[in-house]
């Protein structure tokens, strides 16, 4: 979770910040000098250079390949190299310096050792030798030129173009020197002409093999007239070992095959051989050749209970199940089906890699079973095989406990306590059924009136979820989705109920929803119906949660002189402590004081009603909502993918044409209800797209675009609280703080903004400082407006593409520690381009660091 830093600790990190700042002057005064620690014979290596046919490489990857590197941030770290810098403060000689500084004094030490002790004395120096050895770890060695290690670079180089299809390129290198005792490196690349596939020649030795030949070749990754590439050769080799293992050859391995190439007097041209031989066993005193078989599945054998306590117990229950025998030491626990679902390995199929991988994977995504075990037994009489699958079943019951301590600017401390109990394999169909509660109490930054209590905060809630391993649907969708999409059905009900948190509130919700994924990168969520019903307690204690509102009101009657200078609408008399703000909202809107329609003030007052009556209402939301997520990201190490993110939700449709078939008749306000409470009804979408570059070095270009839009119909005229869209924050844009930036170019006072549409754009590039340090340099954009609702300020409005003219642009930097598994970032954002400013005022009006956002996050913004 991301937070927005408490006053206290802004002073904090102005104060690291200033820190940070002093050292690095302490390093540039220090030690300006690069060549501090190079000897005369020796030469700095300053820039690489790769020219390839007349023209710089920028191709990070090529530039990879030079062995010898400038040391970090030569080139990068606004050509500072920090990590250079500091190493060059240590001292490469510290026993000599300190043997003739202090121990050879005798005096001096005995001094010493009076002032502060034997122990105290050797732990200081120990401290200095300590110090000096922590400077040389965090930086780095200056990088000397070294030939040996360049001509090994050229030898790389020529293999990287000759691998790229340039077989007779030429690579040469230069050293400019320099009386400084720096150097630069220059690598001359001469590709001359590439060679091209011409012909690709079968050689099968394996009869079953040779006849799969049309169908193995039709999606090969090598076609004729294409430039030569190594890469395409591996690929191929594995898409033919791919595509064999999966046609039934159970020994069939990379190994058998082999690409011979003939590139003498082709003009260029490349001549492949494609050979796959027979099948080698090697013996203990002999080598016998084979043709390659096509393996059928002749059992699948299921072991449902198979531990390591167990394993010599005889098997005492066996059940068969659609051609799967299933085997247990213990009574089974499982409907047959619920197992037998989550295997790909059919009796009297052709053996398939494609079949044991998701079978693998199915069976995990059960999280019934620890480590699921398959292996193959040949039968060697009839070229078929046993699959024995071993399944260790996890533990029915896990139960865990989960205290917090937290504080945050509505409470001074807090404590809660969750706590959860998850059941596998309820309903003996390998469901889980997960039950969790949470509760809470606080003490409040600022109680309300009357309150005694040090504890006026609570919270209390519970959530039921049941989780089935396929779609729970009376329909058969095995076609539209099949098995090896992972399909899983979700249910659950939750409820809250909070006190003294802004309003407080009471929440049921209702989740049912379906879960596939059609391959590693894509994941699809269904949520056929989501029932939230928020039902607000404590609404006459509105204007003591929105006290800017309060405020403006409060200056309105004085300025007409509805309440005398100095007074206030608030009365401590009165049971409903704001009940007066709500008396004058009521005169003005009525036309019983000296305000008219065409007043400023008016519009103010009206604006302020409308919002209270949103925020105060009771919400019952209907919907209905698709998310569809592609991932390309590989690993948590990988820097250059992509992630895009679309969800769409319709609410109220359902409840609207009920309403209108049972002629449900409608509240003053023209809108249907169910139990008294006027159902939401819109549509919405967002989508969300991330960029990472990878420019190697731990330096990463990453980009995020955002757009969402809910639109009210039907039975609503504005969209609910929880449902809108707010800017500003750690995620968002980070020169405001959450909710308080927009909507459009209104220059609000609200606690919280927030509209119905959203555009957010950031670009942020990352490096690395030195060890786990890193820092970013960021640019965010974007802003909320209300459109197609019942807001009819023009500030706050999107009206035509000339709103766009106030989209927010903030700018910034950050620091940021890697834990390895996980990242503590502080930002620091600053308002480049405020929409809230006049038009002629905007760029750079308070780019200072009076006015600016300190963050702080967990992990990465985006």
């Amino acid at each position: 979770m991301l937070h927005q830093f408490p006053s206290i600790l802004k002073t904090e990190y102005k104060s690291l910040l200033k820190g940070l700042f002093s050292i690095l002057c302490l390093v540039l005064l220090s030690s300006c000098n690069v060549v501090k620690r190079v000897k005369d014979n020796e030469h700095l290596i300053t820039n690489n250079t790769i020219v390839e046919d007349g023209n710089t490489v920028m191709n990070e990857r090529i530039n990879n390949i030079v062995i010898q590197k400038t040391n970090s941030g030569m080139r990068k770290f606004f050509g500072f190299p920090l990590k250079l810098h500091i190493y060059n403060l240590a001292r490469p000689n510290i026993d000599s310096i300190i043997e003739t500084n202090v121990l050879s004094d005798s005096l001096k030490v005995k001094r010493r050792i009076a002032l502060l002790s034997k122990k105290q004395f050797n732990k200081q120096l120990q401290s200095r030798r300590n110090f000096n050895a922590w400077l040389k770890r965090i930086g780095e060695e200056p990088v000397i030129y070294n030939e040996d290690k360049t001509e090994n670079t050229v030898t790389n180089l020529r293999k990287y173009y000759y691998s790229k299809g340039w077989f007779n390129n030429e690579v040469s290198y230069s050293v400019e020197k320099d009386s400084n005792k720096l150097a630069q490196v220059t690598y001359k690349v001469i590709k001359h002409t590439p060679y091209i596939l011409d012909s690709l020649n079968p050689y099968i030795s394996s009869p079953k093999i040779e006849s799969l030949y049309p169908k193995l070749i039709a999606n090969s990754l090598l076609k004729k007239g294409e430039q030569y590439n190594d890469e395409n050769f591996i690929n191929e080799r594995e898409r033919i070992n791919t595509f064999l293992r999966n046609s039934g050859f159970y020994h069939f391995g990379q190994d058998y095959i082999r690409f011979d190439i003939d590139t003498i007097d082709t003009n260029h041209k490349v001549h492949t051989d494609l050979k796959i031989g027979n099948r080698i066993i090697r013996n203990e005193d002999s080598v016998t050749v084979l043709p390659f078989k096509i393996y059928k599945i002749k059992e699948v054998n299921i072991f449902t209970d198979s531990n390591y306590e167990n394993r010599f117990l005889p098997i005492t229950d066996t059940t068969k199940h659609r051609n799967y025998n299933l085997y247990s030491k213990e009574k089974l626990k499982y409907r047959p089906k619920a197992i037998t679902d989550a295997i790909f390995i059919h009796k009297g199929d052709t053996y398939s890699d494609i079949a044991r991988t998701r079978t693998q994977r199915y069976l995990n995504d059960l999280q019934m079973f620890r480590y699921p075990d398959i292996e193959y037994i040949e039968n060697e009489d009839d070229s078929t095989l046993t699959a024995n699958i071993r399944l260790e079943p996890k533990k029915k019951y896990d139960l865990s406990f989960e205290p917090e301590i937290n504080t945050s600017n509505i409470q001074k401390i807090g404590f809660s306590f969750s706590t959860g109990l998850k059941i596998r394999n309820v309903f003996r169909g390998a469901e889980t059924l997960e039950i969790s509660g949470i509760a809470a109490i606080g003490a409040s930054q600022d109680p309300a009136a009357g309150e005694t209590s040090f504890f006026d905060i609570n919270e209390f809630g519970g959530n039921i979820r049941l989780t089935i391993p396929r779609l729970f649907s009376p329909f058969k969708t095995a076609k539209i989705i099949p098995k090896f999409m992972s399909p899983s059905t979700s249910m659950s009900i939750s409820a809250t109920s909070q006190q003294n948190i802004g309003l407080d509130k009471q929440s049921l919700s209702g989740v049912f929803s379906y879960n596939w994924f059609p391959s590693k990168t894509v994941t699809n969520t269904l949520e056929l119906f989501n029932i939230n019903f928020i039902r607000n307690l404590n609404t006459s204690n509105y204007f003591g949660v929105y006290t800017n509102s309060y405020n403006s009101l409060n200056s309105i009657a004085e300025d007409i002189g509805y309440i005398a200078d100095g007074e206030e609408l608030y009365d401590d008399s009165l049971s409903t402590p704001y009940y007066p703000a709500d008396v004058f909202i009521e005169d003005v809107l009525s036309n019983n004081t000296s305000l008219t329609s065409n007043d400023d003030d008016y519009s103010t007052v009206q604006n302020i009603e409308e919002r209270k009556e949103r925020l105060t209402e009771d919400n019952l939301i209907f919907s209905t909502s698709f998310d569809y997520k592609k991932d390309k990201r590989k690993n948590i190490f990988d820097n250059d993918f992509s992630i895009f993110k679309w969800r769409i939700e319709s609410a109220g449709n359902f409840l609207s044409a009920i309403s209108k078939l049972t002629d449900v008749s409608k509240n003053d306000a023209g809108n249907y209800e169910i139990f008294d409470v006027a159902f939401s009804q819109y549509i919405k979408t967002e989508i969300d797209y991330i960029k990472y570059i990878d420019l190697g070095r731990q330096n990463v270009l990453a980009f995020r675009s955002y757009a969402g839009i809910a639109i009210p119909y039907g039975n609503s005229n504005s969209i609910p609280f929880a449902e809108s869209f707010f800017a500003g924050g750690p995620n968002d844009n980070r020169a405001w703080s959450a909710y308080n930036l927009g909507p459009g170019s209104s220059n609000s006072t609200n606690e919280f903004n927030e509209a119905n549409f959203k555009l957010h754009f950031s670009a942020e590039q990352r490096f690395n400082i030195f060890g786990q340090w890193h820092g970013a340099l960021f640019v965010d954009a974007g802003n909320i407006w209300n459109v197609l609702d019942n807001v009819t300020d023009e500030a706050s409005t999107f009206t035509n593409l000339d709103s766009l003219k106030d989209i927010a642009v903030g700018s910034g930097f950050g620091l940021r520690y890697d834990f390895d598994f996980f990242v503590v970032r502080l930002d620091t954002g600053f308002k480049t381009y405020d929409p809230s400013e006049p038009t002629n005022k905007r760029w750079f009006r308070n780019y200072n660091f009076t006015n600016a956002v300190f963050n702080i996050g967990i992990n990465y913004p985006f």
